[in-house]
């Protein structure tokens, strides 16, 4: 599953190259990535408008809308959902593409968007397409962001505490929880607990004050690498995450379990409790 920063990624490629080009076509027939809408319901909400903005809460993003011919209302939120594999491509009538999202390159040739499920195409003679080969991306108006919590790469340190440290659910489950802190995935879950030397079991409200202002930077490290070197998938502890597998850190074999209905990973000696 995208992480946030994956999310980061495609939403920097729409503010880079998709804002304030005219839209004058969309493809929304995919009626299980466009659910709830109809065939025509995004394309009749969206032409004639811009995309404005781009915003991203954890792994949420959504886009703002420009107003229509001489309508005086800005037009709805555009959601876009990654899904598992999605990645945002913005071809150009040049043949210029970038992208962001998702990590499955070399699984097309430049130009092949077999696999797109959704797509703006602007006046200029560009398109915007969600490209996504397992299909379980996701488009949708004005999506329901208020119930996520802050994102983890902005929270601050107080709010960060208090969130975490409290209840009785494995420290994993609520580092997961996207109305706790917005962006963390299984993945990033490992990473920041490997970091801190804690166990993904422990108990949220055993965490003392060390324990929590390891995890802040933990979080901070990992977001910081995976941002800075093209995702989740680039983090050091992944290569790490296979039985018989030694700890890169002490040497100790990696340890495996169910946390928080998710597959974890950690150190068996220096995460032992």
């Amino acid at each position: 599953m995208p992480e946030l920063p994956e999310v980061e990624s495609a939403r920097g490629v729409i503010e880079r190259a998709g804002l304030e080009r005219r839209i004058v076509a969309v493809d929304d027939s995919d009626t299980y990535v466009c659910r709830p809408h109809a065939p025509g319901q995004i394309r009749a909400a969206l032409l004639g408008r811009r995309l404005t903005a781009a915003h991203r809460r954890g792994k949420s993003m959504w886009c703002d809308t420009s107003l229509a011919g001489r309508g005086r209302a800005p037009g709805p939120a555009l959601g876009l959902h990654l899904g598992m594999s999605g990645k945002i491509v913005i071809a150009d009538p040049d043949g210029a593409e970038i992208d962001g999202g998702d990590y499955w390159e070399g699984r097309r040739l430049p130009g092949d968007f077999r696999w797109s499920r959704f797509a703006l195409t602007f006046a200029d003679g560009g398109r915007l397409l969600l490209v996504d080969p397992r299909r379980l991306g996701r488009v949708r108006l004005d999506p329901p962001v208020e119930g996520l919590g802050p994102d983890a790469a902005a929270i601050r340190p107080g709010e960060f505490r208090a969130r975490l440290a409290s209840g009785t659910a494995p420290v994993k489950a609520k580092l997961l929880d996207q109305q706790v802190i917005a962006g963390i995935g299984n993945l990033l879950a490992d990473e920041i607990l490997w970091l801190a030397r804690i166990n993904p079991g422990r108990r949220a409200d055993e965490l003392d004050r060390p324990d929590l202002d390891r995890l802040l930077r933990g979080t901070r490290r990992a977001l910081d690498a995976a941002l800075r070197n093209g995702g989740v998938h680039t983090l050091g502890l992944i290569p790490f995450r296979k039985t018989g597998a030694l700890c890169p850190r002490d040497g100790a074999p990696m340890a495996r379990s169910t946390v928080g209905g998710r597959t974890s990973w950690w150190c068996a000696r220096e995460q032992a409790t």
